[in-house]
């Protein structure tokens, strides 16, 4: 294939797109991203990263078709460019969970065995929420939370947990969710509400899954 051939223009597009995925940071910003539209700020001091940092991750991020961004007075807000990119991190991690050892390793000794229920599916999700039989929990942070959530969800972070227990009904399911399928804030709420003696599963994915696949929302 001729280095100047149009294919080769394209594989080359291709991979810049793939480069800008080669980076955790890179990876777990565009998680953050996925649940509204926040600042560079916000952005920041959620990824334990500096201003200056994460705005050469996003500009990178930017520039391979993966961001949109818009100024918001003095702040620019970015989002996903589009759903497309959502699906796109969901395929890289089912080819890594499949097929890398490492990652098989990683999910059998940390995140099953913080919770080794099978999680509760969207499907059967909204089946218990139309009747009435489970509580709903979102433990992101609130901010995230006011931009989009499940239906009728209540918003306690971990840090709440022990100070809200009373706002949860012990008659019910406890289904909790976060940002994606290994955000780590669910399984820790899963795990402190069993020792406080609740019935409590994680959703299968996240939020941004949820929106996506056209399912109810709420904003606050």
């Amino acid at each position: 294939m001729s280095s100047d051939s149009p294919k080769h223009a394209l594989l080359t597009q291709f991979a810049a797109v793939a480069k800008a995925l080669g980076h955790a940071h890179r990876l777990e910003l565009l998680e953050f991203v996925a649940q509204g539209e926040p600042s560079v700020d916000a952005l920041a001091q959620r990824a334990g990263l500096t201003v200056a940092n994460t705005s050469q991750h996003l500009l990178l991020l930017r520039r391979a078709g993966l961001l949109a961004s818009r100024q918001d007075g003095k702040r620019v807000r970015y989002r996903l460019a589009d759903d497309s990119v959502l699906n796109l991190l969901a395929e890289l991690r089912r080819v890594a969970e499949r097929n890398v050892a490492e990652v098989q390793q990683i999910v059998n000794g940390y995140f099953k065995q913080q919770d080794a229920l099978e999680p509760v599916s969207r499907r059967e999700l909204l089946e218990r929420m139309e009747h009435g039989l489970v509580t709903v929990l979102d433990v992101r942070p609130e901010d995230e939370y006011r931009a989009g959530h499940v239906p009728g969800a209540l918003n306690i972070t971990l840090s709440e947990l022990d100070s809200r227990l009373t706002e949860l009904n012990r008659d019910h399911e406890i289904v909790a969710y976060c940002r994606g399928a290994y955000c780590v804030l669910s399984f820790e709420a899963v795990a402190a509400l069993r020792t406080r003696g609740l019935n409590a599963r994680r959703l299968e994915e996240g939020f941004p899954e949820w929106r996506v696949a056209g399912l109810p929302v709420e904003t606050a």
